[in-house]
């Protein structure tokens, strides 16, 4: 049996090593803002609409504006004031002719702003099964030009679907969620937000395809003002559990003179899905191109949020291709849903769960204690036997 107290010893050690792999291994972000939804009203679906999601912390404001007024677009302003407001010119917003027709004030409190605009959806030929979108495209779908539905509000989250024609024969759909706190989706590929953060899901639903053998890339172009975003990084991590087979991060920020600091960016995982409610077994990769510089002037005419706001505004564009060499082509299941987060400051990084954390301290912690706990016990029964006391002889 074990001397009294070495049990106490043992459970007090479990607690120390569980507690130190847990700091070690995750670290929660428990910032919280309080947010508020505005959707600015439009007499016709087709002049598109415009959401306003106010996100106050303690001592600033996120606002993240989504527009559906020609090219899918989302605004991301950040303030250092907790009362800082949107402005917007209607009727001067629909016009799109001059810049300035929606503002944030007190102008002085605007620290960075960011904007993602989805401009054009492409397809083309793999005849070859090669998935090098080099050749065989087909005209492009200008997305400036798809009728979009209203907005489909529910709580902080918006859907948005378009078709290229009033038939409505398939569609591409956009969801902005916006958080006030720290979390997962449900659904895969469960990537981490902060409060700092919104998500984008993107899928394509039932549109015909033009060949047997099509595939899939989306362009998008980010735009700002001094420092818009204009680097993909791209980072590895060893844990897969909240996105199973993929252990890369793609990262596209916005980093003054390319130094450490991020202003802002945009976040994803190079993973696509065939089904709506994916499996392992319905996943794709996929690809982004090198970012490149495009036309400011283009950008704003292909989307009223863009002229709105900036006057002079910088863009880079990049291109996001769906599947690789031997994959299914998309007519295997006409669906394809890819989700990308967009913030400001340093993205998110993923740590492991309460889960992997408990595998790694009985792998890790139960052999020492184990050692420690024999080490204790021996100490102690040695300490006994050398102070106890003999039987005397008989005569």
């Amino acid at each position: 049996m074990a001397p009294a107290g070495t049990g106490g010893i043992f459970v007090i050690l479990v607690i120390f090593v569980f507690s130190s792999c847990e700091s070690l291994f995750s670290g929660g972000d428990s910032y919280k803002r309080e947010l508020t939804v505005k959707l600015y009203p439009n007499s016709t679906p087709s002049g598109g609409e415009l959401l306003h999601v106010r996100a106050v912390g303690g001592n600033d404001t996120l606002h993240f504006l989504f527009c559906s007024q020609g090219a899918p677009t989302l605004l991301l302003v950040h303030t250092n004031s907790n009362s800082s407001t949107v402005e917007v010119n209607w009727p001067e917003f629909l016009a799109r002719n001059t810049s300035g027709s929606l503002k944030v004030e007190p102008q002085s409190s605007i620290l960075y702003s960011t904007a993602i605009v989805f401009s054009q959806l492409l397809e083309y030929n793999d005849e070859n099964n090669t998935a090098e979108e080099k050749s065989n495209f087909f005209p492009a779908y200008e997305l400036k030009d798809f009728i979009w539905t209203r907005m489909n509000l529910s709580d902080s989250t918006a859907t948005l679907c378009g078709s290229p024609t009033r038939s409505g024969n398939g569609s591409l759909c956009l969801q902005l969620s916006v958080f006030g706190s720290e979390g997962r989706a449900d659904l895969w590929p469960r990537l981490l937000h902060s409060a700092n953060s919104s998500q984008l899901e993107v899928w394509l639903n039932g549109l015909p395809p033009r060949s047997n053998m099509s595939r899939f890339v989306l362009e998008l172009q980010a735009v700002g003002g001094a420092y818009p975003l204009s680097t993909v990084n791209v980072h590895q991590f060893i844990d897969d559990e909240y996105t199973p087979s993929i252990f890369q991060m793609s990262q596209w920020v916005s980093s003054p003179n390319n130094g450490s600091d991020v202003l802002g960016f945009a976040q994803w995982k190079p993973v696509a899905y065939r089904t709506p409610h994916a499996t392992l077994e319905d996943a794709t990769p996929c690809r982004n191109s090198d970012p490149q510089q495009q036309s400011g002037n283009s950008t704003s005419a292909s989307s009223a949020l863009i002229k709105a706001f900036y006057s002079d505004p910088a863009a880079i564009g990049l291109n996001v291709s769906f599947g690789i060499a031997g994959e299914p082509y998309y007519n295997s299941t006409m669906f394809l849903s890819w989700t990308m987060l967009v913030g400001v400051g340093s993205p998110p990084v993923d740590s492991f769960s309460p889960m992997v954390i408990g595998i790694l301290t009985a792998g890790l912690g139960i052999p020492i204690l184990l050692l420690l706990g024999g080490g204790v016990y021996v100490l102690i029964a040695k300490k006994r036997e050398s102070s106890g006391t003999g039987y005397e002889p008989i005569n």
